[in-house]
């Protein structure tokens, strides 16, 4: 049996190759390489918020056994030799969750890259990604397929899991389910070539439960299915086909729900996002545009919208052609319009970014944009703590500091209610009980 001790000085070993040939520059960051975690630890910090109720305790302090919170408050107990981590004048917080991820994409053409790299690369690259995504905060992620690569997310949360590589904890969907000339299928190429999709085929509900069975075979957490697509705005006026009807979308709820498992769609807008709703999803990503009676089926199943504001507002600032970076500035505006009635509505929201196509590591710009349209700071933050966990299905695990709680902890400098861009600037990642970053 492999021990804790060894698993931990193998990922010791793994970071030390994975920062071994950075520029100097990169080398001397002050990313520390994880180690066993002592029995106790005490971290302490000029202030820390608990995100259930919006109060800042000063000065903050939070005990670590192992891999749990065993205490928190001003002052915590000390046990006998137990090292103390001075975090100075920032602020704890539980660690980040986004809910939306593509570690197997980079930026660059997202179409080429799945075609012209192969499943290994772009596996060693989805490493580094994780990796880049854990030391800027975010201790758990939900990603929401491999765009191509297969089942290739359940070798890289399996290796994070042993300890292997560093990296958020994990729910993978595999590849993604799309119909024959859907969303993600290969358009626009020489079809005698026959470029593959960037998701696996299923055009109706028999389909889909095949479709769903297979990934569950290779590792799947979640069933991840696109809804609607492509998107169009003409005249001001937005509108999306919707791929599956309400009965295939429950059809594939049904089969999920038969081995514990659940659905999430990528849904922008009408009629899609109410078949997805009225199918029961757990959460129906990038929400543009929602009727009446979708926002109330949302509020009253409790489905989360994922916004994913950042991945619009990057294609608006680097678009391949003036046209395109002109519809998706719209798209953005648009979004933001919805987003407000949305809040209003009482929709439930969880944080996702959509990173990949934008550089991992950087997506708490999430958070910046969640304020800029309307929402609180203090309600992003639980959009990406407290609402990710529930959703990601760690609620009472992950997503506060409270103890019992595993001890994914972070620390930013100031105060990220009053300006919640300092989660763009992480000094301090604790996962599990082991310090990746200080």
């Amino acid at each position: 049996m492999i021990t804790r001790r060894a698993i931990a000085a193998l990922a010791t070993f793994v970071l030390y190759f994975a920062t071994a040939f950075m520029s100097p520059v990169q080398a001397q960051s002050n990313v520390a390489q994880p180690a066993s975690p002592p029995r106790s630890i005490v971290l302490h910090a000029a202030h820390l918020l608990d995100v259930e109720t919006g109060r800042t305790i000063s000065p903050g302090e939070i005990l670590v056994q192992g891999e749990l919170i065993v205490e928190v408050g001003s002052h915590v107990t000390h046990p006998h030799e137990s090292p103390l981590v001075d975090l100075g004048d920032a602020t704890l917080l539980p660690g980040l969750i986004d809910a939306h991820v593509h570690l197997f994409l980079h930026p660059g053409a997202e179409d080429l890259q799945t075609v012209q790299e192969s499943v290994p690369q772009r596996t060693i690259l989805a490493t580094l990604a994780a990796r880049d995504d854990l030391f800027a905060g975010f201790t758990a992620e939900r990603d929401m397929g491999t765009e191509g690569a297969g089942s290739a997310d359940t070798a890289v949360r399996n290796a994070i899991n042993d300890g292997l590589i560093p990296g958020p904890r994990l729910r993978i969907s595999g590849n993604a389910i799309d119909l024959l000339g859907g969303h993600e299928d290969a358009i626009g190429y020489n079809p005698a070539q026959h470029v593959l999709s960037n998701a696996t085929y299923a055009n109706n509900a028999e389909e889909l439960v095949t479709a769903i069975r297979g990934q569950l075979k290779e590792g799947a957490d979640f069933i991840k299915i696109y809804e609607t697509g492509p998107d169009k705005i003409a005249d001001g006026r937005f509108s999306t086909p919707y791929q599956y009807t309400e009965e295939e979308l429950t059809a594939a709820v049904r089969e999920a729900a038969r081995t514990g498992h659940r659905v999430a769609v990528h849904a922008m807008g009408e009629p899609g996002t109410l078949y997805a709703a009225q199918a029961g999803v757990v959460s129906i990503d990038h929400a543009l545009q929602l009727s009446d009676e979708t926002v109330r089926l949302m509020r009253e199943k409790q489905i989360f919208a994922v916004p994913t504001f950042t991945i619009f507002e990057y294609f608006a600032a680097h678009p391949n052609t003036p046209a395109q970076g002109a519809r998706d500035a719209q798209m953005l505006d648009l979004h933001a319009q919805e987003f407000k009635k949305q809040i209003a509505a009482g929709v439930p929201f969880a944080m996702g970014s959509d990173v990949g196509p934008f550089p991992h590591g950087t997506q708490a710009r999430e958070f910046v944009l969640m304020v800029k349209f309307g929402m609180t700071p203090l309600a992003a933050l639980q959009a990406g703590t407290l609402n990710g966990a529930k959703l990601l299905g760690w609620q009472n695990q992950i997503g506060a500091l409270k103890p019992g709680y595993d001890a994914d902890i972070i620390a930013v400098p100031g105060d990220p209610l009053q300006d919640i861009s300092v989660l763009q600037k992480v000094s301090f990642v604790m996962k599990n009980g082991v310090i990746y970053r200080k």
